[in-house]
């Protein structure tokens, strides 16, 4: 047993909807999350750029007591691939929960990714899926205006804006017959609902952000490190820009107020 808060980290506020299914399945864990909210979006920039931003996230959640790390990022989770930033406690990206979610889920053996740029030009997902099933054919599509629509609050089902973009990036897996589809970036399950309606009610959604809060959960037990804690557990945040920018904003992601203590931190 451990009572060390689990840490999160994210390039935004995406790795909050991580957050938000960590509370619901292990509601007597801290939780210190970190938001680069100065540097976002980390889907555009160069590999060496997202590795060091990578390190120095990692290194600003480990000057406070974690016993595990999340990169709650489809983007440096694909960077990293199947490194670890960390040798002396678990860590988890969400990119191999995501993938081994979808090859359960898959019934025709065709699934699609949508994820940023970097993400995608990466073949992060693709490279996972088929380590799990080689036969599973996939279909990715780089979305990047999806992260700036979500930080911004287009997020209502029935924002013009937001359902013209999510068209023109989904015809390509649509018509390719999937019927499973990874939400690869942290940021897309706030918009669930518009990608699911335009999918079809055939096509399973599967959150990175949940396979991710899943698996974590999972190296917990495994590793004893689940708290023995009967009270409520605290939600401490962490970001590198404005405060009140992410207090309004966060509720996205959250699907509610912020519920602890927000900081604003250098890194």
């Amino acid at each position: 047993m451990n009572r060390d808060a689990i840490g999160v980290f994210d390039s935004g506020m995406g790795g909050l909807t991580a957050v938000k299914v960590l509370n619901q399945i292990m509601p007597h864990e801290n939780i210190i999350y970190f938001g680069d909210t100065a540097r976002i979006p980390y889907g555009t920039r160069s590999r060496q750029t997202i590795q060091r931003y990578t390190q120095e996230d990692v290194a600003f959640l480990r000057k406070h007591p974690v016993k595990m790390i999340i990169a709650a990022c489809g983007t440096v989770s694909s960077m990293l691939g199947t490194d670890s930033p960390v040798n002396d406690m678990p860590f988890t990206g969400v990119v191999y929960p995501a993938a081994h979610t979808a090859c359960e889920s898959t019934k025709n053996g065709r699934v699609g990714i949508i994820g940023t740029p970097a993400t995608v030009a990466s073949g992060s997902y693709e490279n996972a899926i088929h380590s799990i099933d080689p036969n599973v054919d996939v279909t990715a599509m780089a979305c990047p205006l999806f992260v700036h629509l979500v930080e911004y609050g287009y997020t209502d089902p029935d924002d013009k804006i937001t359902r013209l973009a999510a068209e023109e990036y989904l015809e390509p897996i649509r018509d390719a017959g999937v019927d499973t589809l990874i939400l690869g970036c942290t940021h897309y399950p706030v918009i669930a609902p518009v990608i699911g309606e335009i999918m079809g009610e055939g096509v399973k959604l599967i959150s990175a952000s949940e396979a991710a809060a899943n698996y974590a959960k999972r190296l917990l037990e495994e590793n004893d490190l689940l708290t023995d804690s009967t009270e409520k557990g605290r939600n401490t945040y962490y970001v590198s820009d404005s405060v009140s920018m992410f207090r309004a904003n966060a509720k996205h992601f959250l699907a509610d107020a912020v519920n602890g203590q927000v900081f604003s931190s250098r890194i």
